[in-house]
């Protein structure tokens, strides 16, 4: 871990809006959805542990819970609710509660390569998350703004690559099928 602080900040308080609500808590091979992610990250040396959670998120043992404030406030605000409970933390890994699928493998090598700045998840040629950002970028994440995050951020940060199908980011009911199909789960029918 380079000897860096570093602290995991996993974003659970999306909307659902496309999903119909409570894409969390849906089931996703035998659990809800966001307990693929958390399992896939609780292994890692990391500092402190952070969700940033609303009412529909299920509950994530042996996280820290930070409750998203107003419970439909956007992207940038979950961003932001995050940084603000960091305190000597060198830097933060941001991940998403509904990308089940993206190993603890890619995680480890994010950790393994961040140099102190900024390292990016690459999927089909473009940097996104999951996603390190130093104590020097805290600032600007802080004041994002709208539902969008922070890709001007990452646009020219080293990456490393990660296959689509592990990069599948489940908003609807098919993104979920999918996501069955590719843990290779039984589909309820």
């Amino acid at each position: 871990m380079n000897g860096l602080r570093i602290a995991l900040i996993l974003l659970a308080a999306g909307r659902a809006t496309r999903f119909g609500g409570g894409k969390l808590g849906a089931e996703l091979a035998g659990k809800p959805l966001a307990c693929h992610a958390a399992d896939n990250l609780n292994s890692l040396p990391l500092f402190r542990r952070f969700v940033i959670y609303s009412p529909q998120t299920p509950e994530l043992p042996d996280f820290i819970k930070i409750p998203l404030d107003p419970p439909d406030a956007p992207l940038s605000r979950s961003i932001a609710t995050g940084v603000a409970a960091l305190t000597d933390e060198d830097a933060a890994l941001f991940a998403l509660a509904d990308m089940p699928l993206v190993p603890t493998a890619h995680f480890a090598a994010l950790i393994a390569r961040f140099d102190g700045d900024r390292i990016a998840t690459r999927v089909d040629g473009r940097n996104m998350v999951p996603a390190i950002f130093g104590r020097q970028h805290f600032a600007t994440l802080a004041s994002l703004v709208g539902d969008r995050g922070a890709g001007v951020l990452l646009q020219d940060a080293p990456s490393i690559d990660l296959a689509p199908a592990q990069a599948l980011d489940v908003d609807t009911q098919d993104d979920l099928e999918r996501a069955q199909v590719l843990l290779g789960a039984p589909r309820c029918i």
